[in-house]
């Protein structure tokens, strides 16, 4: 996993620097966000190749208040989709959409930056919350943020100025109803979807949208708990043919796992046929 830290520069700018962690991956912070324009954001290679690339695009911002804000919650990284990923890297593109529930679930915090929410222009606290501007930003309609509102187990809101708006908590009853899901998926157990069919799981998602159509399936995979290889091109159609058919698949795997482990192990090799006279 390759995890963004902000350094100081001499000159008392902010700089940041990518590192790599295979195994004893520290504490970090990860964002949740909409995309812009791909030339607004700032990418791999505008940090990887250093001296300040990516300072004059408006995904900047994303980055100063992301360094900002673990800092101030003393969190020493922090991960962002946009430059954290080697897209010219097919291989290490699927891995990372194949582990990006992990990561998500794994953070310390997520940090929701809504960028269609200029500022917060209400009060929390009191009877009720009016909602409105927080559940009209686009973050509510994309496909990926579906796994980035239901995975991290700590969720904080903010507008585009870094101002905060609450968390997820102070938010659930309104963002279950406006997504139409049940509100048990906000708690932090591991078998959470594990009630719900997988049409019902699907219908959740039906009305999201993705930039590619494969995503709309590939947005899924950590949702559905599999893993399976990225195919653009293939479209959206084959692409749930491959996801449904691979939960069916590890769901099987997970149930003879089960029964491996429930059944004494004398009798896991005795044959259950039965012949007849």
């Amino acid at each position: 996993m390759r995890l963004l830290q902000a350094v100081q520069q001499a000159n008392g700018e902010t700089d940041f620097s990518l590192v790599e962690f295979i195994d004893d991956i520290p504490q970090y912070a990860i964002l949740s966000h909409t995309w812009g324009a791909d030339h607004e954001e700032v990418t791999f290679k505008d940090i990887y190749k250093g001296q300040g690339k990516g300072r004059t695009k408006p995904g900047y911002q994303k980055l100063m208040f992301c360094a900002q804000r673990a800092t101030r919650d003393r969190i020493g990284y922090f991960w962002i989709d946009t430059c954290c990923i080697d897209k010219s890297s097919s291989a290490e593109l699927t891995e990372a959409i194949n582990s990006m529930y992990k990561w998500y679930e794994n953070s310390a915090v997520c940090y929701v930056y809504l960028s269609d929410v200029p500022r917060r222009t209400w009060n929390i606290e009191g009877d009720g919350v009016p909602v409105g501007s927080l559940l009209g930003s686009r973050w509510f309609t994309r496909g990926w943020t579906f796994q980035e509102l239901l995975a991290p187990r700590k969720l904080i809101f903010f507008a585009a100025n870094g101002e905060t708006l609450g968390r997820l908590e102070d938010f659930a009853d309104s963002i279950a109803v406006h997504c139409n899901i049940p509100l048990e998926l906000f708690d932090a157990h591991p078998r959470k979807f594990r009630n719900h069919s997988v049409e019902e799981r699907l219908k959740w998602t039906a009305h999201r949208q993705t930039k590619r159509e494969e995503d709309a399936a590939y947005c899924l995979l950590g949702y559905f708990d599999v893993q399976m290889p990225l195919i653009y091109g293939e479209g959206r159609t084959k692409a749930f043919v491959r996801l449904r058919a691979e939960h069916d698949r590890s769901r099987n795997e997970r149930y003879r796992r089960f029964i491996l482990d429930e059944f004494p192990a004398e009798l896991r090799h005795v044959s259950r046929r039965v012949v007849c006279p």
